[in-house]
């Protein structure tokens, strides 16, 4: 359980971090190198960039903040349950009634659970799935926008050639020889690891991001599906998606805004009836 708490506590600093770093190494060393006019300071295609840019990584953080903002723990709870001292940390929440979870990270009873996230602190339910959503796709489209113009850097600033497609594969044990041989800067090496950092965690998202899609549309949980109850059917994939999405769902594809009504006193949404 120690493990899991660490964990909890170290993934959240990881993605603060890594936010920062993006930010300083777009402003500060991408966007005047790859977009530099000899004319202007601040041209035209300077100004999509940055817009592109503000526009996906305030997305991402908006709905980052979402998920934490409007978490999916029952607020009709009058006795949270304790977990045995002898469970196994690879349990991490145990199964109540009505679709209820007690997680054994947060310590409190969630509503249609679907996994904890280590990044964002909390559990994904059914109060914050959407936002969870949205953070995935566009903190995807932000590291995979940063590695295209992190290349177009190394290109311009290093004349590193990415003509064949096997570079990508073999930069970075090349760069991790050349660093320590004293044959490329610090500064190099790591923007060559900050490549590779954002291309896993744009994978790594798109992949969540398509988990969960395929989930919400048939009505499951990743809890339900760990369970054997992925071919159970809930409804039409267009009832599962406007119950997590909400019926300003539209408007949630691009603004961080809350789209699902709740229950004053109860963290339920409107839209959800179904029972686990």
């Amino acid at each position: 359980m120690v493990k899991l708490r660490l964990l909890n506590t170290i993934a959240p600093a990881y993605f603060y971090a890594a936010t920062v770093v993006t930010f300083a190494l777009h402003f500060l060393l991408f966007m005047p190198t790859v977009f530099r006019s000899p004319d202007v300071a601040l041209n035209p295609t300077m100004l999509v960039h940055i817009t592109v840019f503000l526009f996906l990584m305030g997305n991402a953080l908006g709905n980052y903040t979402m998920t934490i903002w409007y978490p999916s723990e029952s607020g009709n709870e009058t006795v949270i349950p304790v977990c045995s001292p002898d469970c196994p940390d690879r349990i991490d929440a145990h199964y109540l009634l009505n679709g209820r979870h007690f997680c054994k990270v947060c310590k409190k009873v969630i509503l249609k659970r679907d996994h904890h996230c280590f990044f964002t602190g909390n559990c994904i339910g059914n109060r914050n799935m959407r936002y969870f959503i949205m953070f995935s796709i566009y903190t995807s489209c932000c590291c995979l926008y940063s590695v295209v113009v992190g290349v177009a850097y190394l290109t311009m600033e290093y004349s590193i050639s990415f003509e064949n497609p096997l570079m990508f594969l073999t930069l970075l044990p090349l760069s991790t020889g050349y660093f320590f041989l004293g044959l490329i800067s610090g500064l190099q090496f790591f923007l060559v690891i900050m490549l590779y950092v954002w291309l896993g965690i744009g994978l790594v998202s798109a992949g969540f991001c398509c988990q969960q899609l395929l989930l919400v549309a048939r009505g499951q949980t990743w809890c339900e599906l760990q369970k054997g109850q992925l071919s159970e059917s809930r409804g039409t994939w267009l009832a599962n998606l406007t119950d997590v999405f909400g019926s300003r769902w539209a408007l949630g594809l691009f603004l961080p805004v809350q789209t699902v009504e709740t229950i004053p006193g109860n963290r339920q949404v409107y839209h959800d009836h179904r029972h686990d």
